[in-house]
């Protein structure tokens, strides 16, 4: 397992559609574990394999139980498809690619997710909360959308010069990737 760099704004990858998992095998599987170290080290909740360069459908979730002890809900996701969505929560996200940057965006309050594990096991995830925005999130990473994509014109305009700096490899002044806790 190895800790791999987090591709940020500006990095074309980001905006691409990652492609179907189509081999399930030990590569997968070190991907996977790759993934998941990598999200713990940048103290993340989700990452998708574009947040890596990987431009497969794979990504990662921990997050914290919905319920005071209840457990993390960790996952490995392969082929996500969401099949049912209902409700809408509006909330505050981050992103570990877009470091320093803080938005509320409006998701669904719970979907179902049907996906492989990285053995090439079907499973279904019904979510609900922070899971199913979580994973809607990651989701939208690998179709190449950013949670920026999913604000007014105004508020992108707004972040522009934010943005900008990370484009040009620059941290927005002031800000810090880590400065806000557990990212996305």
């Amino acid at each position: 397992m190895s800790v791999r760099p987090v591709r940020v704004y500006g990095d074309p990858v980001l905006k691409q559609r990652a492609a179907e998992v189509t081999q399930f095998d030990e590569s997968l599987k070190g991907l996977a574990a790759d993934m998941h170290e990598t999200m713990h080290a940048y103290r993340g909740v989700g990452l998708a394999g574009n947040q890596i360069g990987v431009l497969q459908r794979i990504l990662v979730v921990d997050v914290p139980g919905g319920d005071e002890g209840e457990e993390r809900r960790i996952y490995t996701v392969v082929n996500p498809v969401i099949v049912e969505k209902s409700g809408t929560q509006t909330d505050e996200e981050g992103c570990l690619s877009i470091p320093g940057v803080w938005q509320d965006v409006t998701r669904a309050m719970k979907v179902a997710v049907e996906a492989r594990d990285e053995n090439g096991q079907p499973f279904r995830i019904d979510a609900e909360g922070y899971l199913a925005r979580a994973l809607q999130h990651e989701i939208d990473h690998l179709d190449g959308v950013l949670f920026v994509d999913r604000l007014s014109m105004l508020k992108r305009q707004f972040l522009r010069r934010d943005l900008d700096a990370l484009a040009r490899g620059e941290l927005p002044e002031g800000h810090h990737p880590m400065a806000r806790g557990e990212g996305r």
